[in-house]
């Protein structure tokens, strides 16, 4: 026996969420570990299929849609994740100031010392990463390879040891 499947419209789709929204929440929930973060991402998926014509032939538009709102979860988490990164280097890379005038100097002589008390609290690997990174320019990769991690530990490690670091700074320099 031959199925024959049909083309299924986005406001199909976006009808379906509508009408299947509390089970899409319990499930995406359960995926996603939020509440909130489920509500927020079928939101945006709603949005997001605000659209005319087809999305193609679906067999099972329901898994269809959770797969769609768990990529987008995703997506934005990795998104939110390397945009808290970024900021987080940046911030130590702001203790650096390349013309200091006489009494910058001994407010970065201070902010080094105590920088350097910060690093002594770290992991050895944590404060090898965190010297890679800051002092030698060193990429994830060329880390991770020279201490035969992965390249995800490298950059797990390097947020954790900015973040302790940013901690003892706020604590000991305010």
């Amino acid at each position: 026996m031959s199925h024959q499947y049909n083309e299924t419209s986005w406001a199909a789709l976006r009808q379906l969420l509508v009408d299947h929204y509390d089970d899409l929440r319990r499930r995406l929930t359960r995926r996603l570990g939020s509440d909130d973060l489920a509500r927020e991402t079928l939101h945006e998926l709603y949005l997001r299929m605000d659209r005319s014509g087809s999305a193609g032939t679906l067999i099972r538009p329901s898994t269809y849609l959770l797969t769609s709102a768990v990529n987008l979860a995703r997506d934005r988490w990795r998104t939110e994740n390397r945009r808290a990164r970024r900021v987080t280097v940046d911030a130590l890379y702001d203790l650096i100031d390349e013309n200091p005038g006489p009494d910058r100097t001994v407010e970065a002589q201070s902010e080094f010392e105590a920088f350097n008390r910060a690093l002594a609290r770290l992991t050895p690997r944590q404060r090898t990463i965190v010297v890679a990174v800051q002092f030698e320019q060193l990429s994830r990769s060329e880390i991770a390879k020279r201490l035969d991690i992965s390249r995800s530990l490298v950059q797990l490690e390097l947020q954790r040891a900015l973040e302790l670091c940013e901690i003892f700074l706020e604590k000991n320099c305010s």
